[in-house]
């Protein structure tokens, strides 16, 4: 059961996760959930880290308005959050820490292209995004970690740092909607101890993303997919080696 003393711990956690989710464009869910699980059965974790993504989303959409682009996220967004049921019904065969692994491995080999491959970019037509956003959701549903496999795809495009973090958001906000209503759908409740904390969990999570906005913001353009290529770097060693 959860104190109140462990609320203020969740918010602090939520600060950060949200901070580190805004400039990145991913990671909350990697960064939450195992901490959670240490005072929290899983399908209790899952909803209450869904929610507080959820809210993530709606500070990317909002802080980041200007960098919307409805046919970018149509093209691509649609396709994947379509796919990734499909992949999702495949990853149910395989080993959970064969797939963590696996993805790790992409991910640092990925960052080690771009790195070698700096002028390397995704051409922005409408076969190639449909096509990228299908093959990214299949994926994305196969590994069960949709964040950062959505930011390899959306950093190839080399994106305006504004239309990569409220694309990215955009996605997200979809596919954690529902998410939720199938977690409530099949009776997963919060402890009203946490339902109260909300009260903390939610400015907190506003502060994270206004914080990470002015950090994205300070990041030049020409650097910026480089940043994003460093925290996809990290969480490839981390599911390489922390499965």
């Amino acid at each position: 059961m959860v104190i109140y003393e462990e609320i203020i711990y969740i918010a602090l956690l939520t600060l950060l996760a949200s901070l580190i989710g805004t400039l990145a464009g991913f990671g909350i869910s990697t960064i939450m959930v195992p901490v959670l699980l240490i005072v929290l059965p899983l399908p209790q974790t899952l909803l209450l880290v869904g929610i507080i993504h959820w809210f993530n989303d709606i500070w990317k959409l909002l802080l980041f308005r200007e960098g919307i682009r409805w046919k970018l996220f149509l093209t691509f967004g649609i396709p994947g959050i379509l796919t990734s049921f499909l992949g999702s019904s495949l990853s149910l065969r395989i080993s959970r820490e064969i797939l963590s692994r696996a993805l790790g491995a992409f991910l640092i080999a990925y960052v080690l292209f771009i790195i070698f491959n700096r002028t390397f970019k995704l051409s922005h037509k409408l076969s190639v995004a449909v096509s990228s956003g299908g093959l990214t959701g299949f994926f994305a549903g196969i590994f069960g970690i949709g964040g950062e496999i959505n930011a390899v795809a959306l950093s190839a495009f080399n994106l305006e740092k504004a239309v990569y973090v409220a694309t990215a958001g955009a996605i997200s906000f979809l596919i954690d909607s529902t998410r939720i209503a199938i977690y409530l759908r099949g009776g997963v409740r919060l402890e009203s101890v946490i339902l109260s904390g909300f009260l903390l969990f939610i400015p907190a999570s506003l502060i994270g993303a206004m914080l990470g906005k002015k950090g994205v913001e300070k990041i030049p353009q020409e650097k910026f997919r480089t940043f994003v290529a460093f925290f996809i770097f990290l969480f490839g060693l981390k599911l390489m080696f922390f499965p």
